[in-house]
């Protein structure tokens, strides 16, 4: 029977598959690369829809309500400031909206009583036998262990050992992201300002912290060559892309050579056949990254919930609870990967045509007629999955 599970990833999904495991009664490692839970950046993640009811069975939501960034619409507006149109806060907000930074340490609060968690190490190889699968770490000693879930992101170690390569799984959508934080000396209080060229989508939104704001880049490119573990490199290229754009571009990228919170990496779906191999299986972007618009996060929440209930309905036999937990969840997936692979269009539309076109239906959708239905349509967006039954204990469910 199942008893000892490592997890690889302390962001969103490895915190919550830990809760529900330590809540089961499983001893539960999770193994973090970085030295400390990542609660910087510029990220904010957001939930609707069933996600809040997921979120509620956890016994988070409160906590996250306390926490929310409350950003209200965000206007879209031309090199001089003038307001072209607005994107209604359930676009991009939904319901409760977190940075992602808040939601990892209260995930972690959640979850650090009923688990190990080792900062600063890495799982370097992988060995099943019969009886488990043998571990080695970049820093630690070896360790055995009944399951390995891989939930450590888009470029995912764990994948990579027990699957093959990253470039055999992963396709690009032809975009690259960037995103930090940098003093608020924009005016802004719980909303945003977003602009376009062709291409190209630049955004200033402050939240709950009103001295920080929050700055976001989106650009199409082909591949990209530069170093993950290289910041400069990576702000050289979103300087050359950004190099000749107006409004307030210039004062961006300024701010971007001194940030120290930089996230970059490409718009990147991971399709796999099998999620699981033996007594393997991976969890969130490692198994499935969408993009934005993606309900990544909230899919990531609600597949550790789904393999956690359905180890505890198969008693521990991992071959029928990684199958059940494939079955239930693919289909979710599959919904939410084919509408975020129009994310990168959606956000920088190739042409002034295409961008004018976009505004046209914002305005629409976000007159007051329109309002109400805009909002139902985006929680139904977000339900593309089901909130199974579990025989959880009592104690998770609060």
């Amino acid at each position: 029977m199942t008893r000892s599970i490592l997890i690889s990833g302390a962001g969103i999904g490895g915190p919550s598959l830990a809760f529900w495991l330590g809540q089961l009664g499983y001893h539960v490692t999770v193994v973090e690369q970085a030295a400390g839970l990542r609660t910087g950046g510029a990220a904010a993640v957001d939930f609707r829809g069933e996600q809040v009811a997921l979120l509620e069975r956890m016994g988070v939501l409160d906590d996250i309500r306390t926490q929310q960034t409350g950003m209200g619409d965000q206007l879209v507006v031309d090199g001089d400031g003038r307001t072209l149109t607005r994107f209604p806060s359930a676009l991009f907000s939904g319901e409760v909206e977190i940075d992602r930074g808040d939601l990892s340490r209260i995930l972690y609060e959640h979850s650090r009583n009923d688990a190990e968690y080792v900062f600063g190490d890495r799982i370097t190889g992988i060995g099943e036998h019969e009886n488990g699968v043998d571990v080695t770490f970049a820093r630690g000693g070896a360790r055995t262990f009944d399951l390995v879930i891989g939930a450590d992101g888009l470029h995912s170690a764990v994948r990579r050992l027990a699957f093959g390569d990253e470039s055999s799984f992963r396709t690009d959508l032809g975009y690259y992201v960037a995103a930090f934080s940098m003093p608020n000396s924009f005016g802004l209080d719980h909303s945003g300002l977003i602009h376009n060229e062709p291409s190209r989508y630049l955004s200033i939104s402050s939240g709950r912290d009103s001295d920080r704001a929050m700055i976001g880049f989106v650009f199409a490119a082909p591949p990209q060559e530069y170093d993950r573990r290289d910041a400069d490199a990576q702000k050289r290229i979103v300087t050359a892309h950004f190099a000749d754009v107006g409004w307030k571009a210039p004062e961006l990228l300024a701010a971007l050579r001194d940030a120290e919170d930089l996230y970059f990496d490409s718009l990147s779906q991971i399709r796999l056949d099998n999620w699981s191999t033996g007594r393997v299986a991976l969890l969130g972007d490692a198994a499935w990254c969408a993009g934005p618009g993606g309900n990544g996060t909230g899919h990531a929440m609600l597949g550790a919930y789904t393999l956690a209930g359905e180890l505890a309905t198969a008693d521990g036999d991992h071959r029928l609870a990684f199958t059940r937990y494939e079955q239930i969840m693919r289909p979710t997936v599959e919904k939410s990967q084919k509408f975020a692979a129009n994310a990168g269009r959606f956000l920088a539309p190739a042409t002034e045509w295409q961008i004018r076109r976009r505004n046209f239906t914002y305005r629409i959708l976000s007159s007051p007629v329109m309002s109400g239905i805009f909002t139902r349509m985006s929680a139904k967006s977000a339900n593309t999955g089901a909130l199974e039954s579990y025989p959880l204990p009592a104690t998770a469910v609060r």
